[in-house]
């Protein structure tokens, strides 16, 4: 491609002319040379240049530089000063660019015509495409002042936002807005929508909003009697505040409804707030504001506090109901980046007992009874010294009972080694290997009945505490083979309190009844403490032993055991020298008596009672083989797992004056294949029973039958989950449904995920439990079996029908366990959804025509049996 610039300097059209002339003959000069590059033909007022790209400077009244260019042939007229294009032209001016079939320029009056052309078959091709300032218009003529910036369209297309404008007359201002004729409204991509709003006049403001005149909605070419007496669409770029439209329907026990209408407020660019609302017939009612928050590389959460009053039945009759409950939920996170060394979370979860039976989102929130609040504040110091504070709460809606922690707090030191030398030089020595440890937890809780929490009495129903605790330890190898490890482990626990029990003959007045003498309980305040250690050891080693074939498939078989010696050894912290356990009698005349300890209830427990000394044994097995493998092409080897772990596992304690040893535990687990997993657990005893009481009694059972063990029970687990899908693929269609990580989480959510990638998948899993041990009452040995199956897939009917569903199978209830169908249509602007739930708390059905388009997300048809009305 070549390029002839019209270089006219000075204001002369005529010495223009001469210009231009004389560059022609010298192209002319250069095609008698052998240079093809440009044909010119020079005709008495006119030249033809083909297959070249030419720029206008400053002159015929065009203010900067026009770029153009034509497939076929650029026509220069030079007694009219104009320009004529065909077969894909192109124009470039500042910004505004121009394709079409042919263009017409007049230099001077600073215009431009453009339309399509026909080829052979008489089909229309190479519609005029112009672009400018972001703006696109797709037409079949058009005309543009390239002074004024102003043009009329005819027949044009153009995309404002999420949605596309007809009309069949547009004029554009120099302003960019955009004045229509005769035009419609619609969300459709298609040159020819399935839907639109069509109106008589609008006016469209980029970048903000298309105001219309009457508009009425047009379905495949029908008129439908939907008609509104102006429309405003918004197309504003980033967040707008707006009105919320609701849902409606009709519940059985509460009436007609209106679900979620409010608004929606864009305060800032870090804050918003949305205010829903549901209002029923019969007198029920809720208001649920919602205010979140995000600052970039800071932090992020929303608030959120609903109250409702909610009111069941016919006022008046005995089963009418009137609750006021309400909810608060608090979600707050720090991003890591904004302060390395410290983070504050909260998550806050408070809910009254009834919100949840009228105000639920879904089957498991009216199904739930327990609720759970966590705030914490995490800080370190130089990676080592770790500070946590917590304030937790939980509750049971049902029993009414609240769980507060005010606060929780813990500090921890990492293990570090006191005698081990900075510049270390040669071994270490074996004291350099003790390790020293520390932890502190402190809190302050009070268990309580909801109606009771803010009694005036209630600080003296709080329970609080402190606990340190250093474990002190060494590691040496002994023999270059075995690993001995030895610990020292102190506690200390700080109280405000302890409790004396003794009787008294007091008269107790108890649920209306009147006790002589009684247990009585006598809470001592101050500071308390209690303390206790113990000592451990163990030794362990690892045994491997190797069989190596030459031949076969299977060239190497490795067994490895895990030996493992321990022992424990505790005083006795029950004595009477370290106050912590002590008796109470039960009657009057102080026959009956209790032992218990002064710190009972206490949040860290007590020291505990008697001395113990404990050797323990375990021994642990994993058997692999290695197989030849095709696929590994480095080695041709391939390792095969046969047991993950064996383990066989008892002890003996010394402190006990009977009944030493004991039970044999055994567990072991391994993956047939991929999918397929069994766990195996089972318990044998040395110790014979008590015929009459069931009990263990101190006799071998080989002294009594001769048998080495008795067994107690076995526990089989086989789990198998797999899945199958076609191989064939079919072309990924653009989904609004989430991320790749969401779509794999929630495969079975057929509403949140559509994989167009898959004709077809199928997934299940099964797990089998197999019990059987020795009931001593029945002096038999009993079995229990219990097996469940879940499923779920979908299918593409065609690239457009989609059918998902998720069910399972209990074998123990003979029924099947939580079941759904999903049925989707994607009708290319619009979509169709179908969901069903036949059985269970959940069950419902849910269907639905909308448009895609969020802009016109309000645009449905929605019919729905909510499960909310089986749950009254």
């Amino acid at each position: 491609m070549s390029e002839l610039k019209f270089l006219n300097e000075i204001s002369f059209p005529r010495l223009a002319l001469n210009l231009l002339l004389v560059m022609a003959l010298f192209f002319s000069y250069l095609k008698v040379y052998g240079q093809d590059t440009l044909r010119p033909v020079i005709n008495d007022t006119t030249i033809i240049i083909t297959d070249t790209v030419l720029t206008a400077a400053d002159k015929f009244g065009i203010d900067s530089k026009v770029d153009y260019q034509a497939e076929d042939s650029l026509i220069f007229d030079i007694s009219t000063q104009k320009v004529f294009l065909y077969r894909n032209s192109e124009i470039n001016y500042e910004t505004t660019n121009l394709k079409a079939a042919f263009v017409e320029i007049d230099f001077t009056q600073s215009l431009l015509y453009a339309t399509f052309m026909l080829d052979s078959l008489n089909k229309e091709y190479g519609k005029p495409l112009f672009t400018e300032g972001g703006q696109s218009f797709s037409s079949k003529e058009m005309n543009y002042n390239f002074n004024t910036k102003q043009g009329l369209i005819k027949d044009v297309i153009t995309q404002e936002g999420d949605g596309y404008i007809h009309g069949r007359v547009i004029k554009k201002m120099k302003d960019d807005i955009i004045n229509i004729k005769s035009g419609s409204y619609t969300t459709c991509s298609n040159e020819n929508p399935h839907f639109e709003m069509r109106f008589h006049k609008a006016k469209v403001i980029p970048g903000n909003k298309i105001v219309t005149g009457p508009a009425y909605l047009v379905v495949e070419d029908v008129p439908l009697p939907i008609a509104v007496p102006f429309g405003m669409f918004p197309i504003f770029k980033g967040r707008t505040s707006g009105i919320i439209i609701p849902s409606y329907g009709e519940s059985a026990s509460r009436g007609f409804y209106f679900h979620d209408f409010g608004y929606y407020w864009g305060i800032s660019d870090y804050i918003d707030l949305t205010v829903l609302g549901d209002i029923y017939t019969r007198g029920s009612w809720a208001l649920k504001p919602n205010l979140s928050y995000k600052k970039r590389y800071k932090f992020g959460g929303n608030f959120n506090f609903n109250f409702g009053v909610n009111r069941a039945g016919v006022e008046g009759t005995p089963d009418y109901e009137l609750h006021k409950d309400f909810a608060i939920r608090w979600n707050h996170t720090q991003d890591p980046k904004a302060k390395p060394n410290s983070s504050f979370s909260a998550s806050v979860n408070i809910v009254t007992g009834q919100y949840n039976r009228y105000n639920p989102v879904s089957a498991t929130d009216y199904l739930s009874n327990t609720f759970s609040s966590s705030i914490s504040y995490q800080k370190h110091w130089a990676g080592k010294y770790h500070l946590t504070l917590n304030l937790n709460h939980s509750q049971n809606t049902i029993q009414h009972t609240i769980d507060l922690g005010l606060p929780k707090v813990s500090f921890n030191i990492n293990r570090f080694f006191p005698f081990r030398r900075k510049q270390q030089v040669g071994k270490l020595k074996w004291y350099e290997n003790i390790s020293v440890n520390y932890s502190m937890n402190a809190e302050n809780r009070i268990n309580t009945l909801d109606t009771l929490l803010f009694n005036e009495n209630v600080y003296k129903d709080f329970k609080n505490g402190m606990k340190h605790y250093i474990p002190i330890s060494s590691s040496v190898k002994l023999l270059k083979f075995f690993n001995l490890t030895n610990s020292i482990n102190y506690t200390e626990r700080w109280y405000s309190q302890r409790i004396e029990k003794y009787w008294t003959n007091d008269t107790l007045i108890s649920n209306g009844d009147t006790v002589a003498g009684y247990v009585k309980n006598d809470t001592i305040y101050g500071f308390q403490t209690a303390r206790d250690f113990n000592f451990s050891s163990s030794i362990n080693t690892r045994l491997y032993g190797m069989l190596q074939f030459k031949k076969g498939p299977v060239r190497a078989i490795r067994h490895v055991m895990t030996p493992s010696v321990s022992f424990s050894i505790r005083p006795d912290f029950g004595a009477e020298k370290f106050g912590y356990w002590d008796y109470y009698y039960t009657n009057e005349t102080q026959t009956d008596s209790v032992r218990h300890s002064v710190f009972q209830g206490s949040i860290y427990g007590t020291p505990p009672d008697r001395s113990s000394g404990n050797l323990s044994f375990s021994l642990s097995n994993n058997l692999e083989i290695k197989v030849r493998s095709k696929k590994d092409t480095i080695t041709g080897m391939k390792k095969i797992v046969l047991i993950d772990n064996f383990s066989i596992t008892t002890s003996y304690d010394l402190a006990k004056d009977s009944l030493n040893w004991a039970p044999i535990s055994m567990s072991g687990r391994t993956t047939l294949f991929k999918g397929f997993n069994i766990l195996f657990n089972g318990r044998w005893d040395l110790y014979a029973l008590d015929d009459s009481t069931g009990r263990r009694i101190n006799t071998f059972v080989w002294e009594q039958s001769r048998k080495l063990l008795r067994f107690e029970n076995t526990i089989w687990n086989l789990s198998f989950r797999y899945s199958f899908s076609s191989k064939r693929k079919t072309t990924p269609k653009p989904s609004n449904f989430g991320t790749q990580e969401e779509k794999e989480e929630i495969m079975e959510n057929f509403d949140q995920f559509l994989d167009w990638n898959n004709p077809w998948k199928l997934s299940f899993n099964y797990n089998f439990r197999y019990t059987h041990r020795y009931d001593p009452t029945q002096k038999a040995n009993t079995d229990d079996i219990v097996q469940t199956l879940g499923f779920n897939g979908d299918v593409s009917v065609t690239e457009k029908w989609k059918i998902g569903f998720t069910s399972g199978y209990d074998f123990e209830d003979g029924a099947f366990s939580y079941t759904s169908l999903n049925l989707y249509r994607d009708l290319h602007c619009w979509e169709m959804r179908f969901s069903w739930i036949p059985t269970g708390y959940q069950k419902s059905w849910n269907f639905s025509i909308n448009a895609k388009s969020p802009l016109l997300q309000d645009l449905k048809l929605q019919k729905k049996k909510d499960f909310r009305d089986n749950l009254f």
